[in-house]
């Protein structure tokens, strides 16, 4: 039933292509450092139904179409850049309202919404994001795979994405990390707000 092959090849690809720094990434360390666990899950969670959309217009072509229309996939292009430059700034111009407590750490946290929210548009907005999926679908279409195969696929990358970046959300919020965190959140927020502003003009500039 299922083309396990095609279904391996287009994992790994994926895979790697997760695992490499960019919007997502900082995304997620981001809500994760600044927030609660939960909020870097449920960003986590943002990311996967992003994968979600990707993997949807792909197989119905309007990548395609978004490469061969510059109109609209600079559209895209420029909404995924300002958005970034939008959490950027916000993390910039972060005053901090965490106080520890007898030992406990009280954060005034965001959401599950609006951290789910913030994970979807940061992954589905980011253009080289359609680029490496038309690239991918247009290798795996090739070899005909049949429905179950592409839907096996698509559900695996969606569960893969959400899964490595809620390890990032676990990882960033053990208690070592976060001490460590809270001696240095304002240099690390700051720090945080100008690499996503530099992956904003990377996207724009290329």
């Amino acid at each position: 039933m299922f083309n396990y092959s095609i279904v391996s090849i287009a994992l790994i690809s994926h895979a790697l292509a997760v695992v490499s720094p960019g919007p997502d990434f900082v995304m997620a360390l981001k809500n994760s450092l600044t927030y609660s666990r939960k909020t870097g899950v449920y960003t986590a969670i943002g990311f996967g139904i992003g994968i979600g959309i990707h993997v949807l217009y792909s197989l119905l072509g309007l990548a395609l179409l978004i490469k061969e229309s510059p109109m609209l996939f600079n559209t895209i292009k420029y909404l995924g850049a300002i958005y970034l430059v939008y959490i950027g700034i916000q993390s910039l111009l972060d005053k901090s309202k965490s106080k520890t407590i007898n030992n406990l750490i009280k954060k005034t946290d965001i959401s599950s919404f609006k951290a789910l929210q913030m994970g979807f548009l940061t992954n589905v907005l980011n253009p080289k994001a359609s680029l490496f999926f038309l690239s991918l679908f247009t290798y795996i279409m090739e070899s005909k795979p049949n429905v179950p195969t592409l839907t096996l696929i698509s559900v695996l990358m969606m569960i893969n994405t959400a899964i490595w970046f809620s390890m990032v959300a676990f990882f960033f919020n053990i208690p070592v990390i976060q001490k460590k965190y809270l001696q240095l959140q304002s240099v690390i927020n700051k720090a945080l707000g100008v690499l996503l502003i530099l992956i904003a003009l990377l996207i724009v500039i290329k």
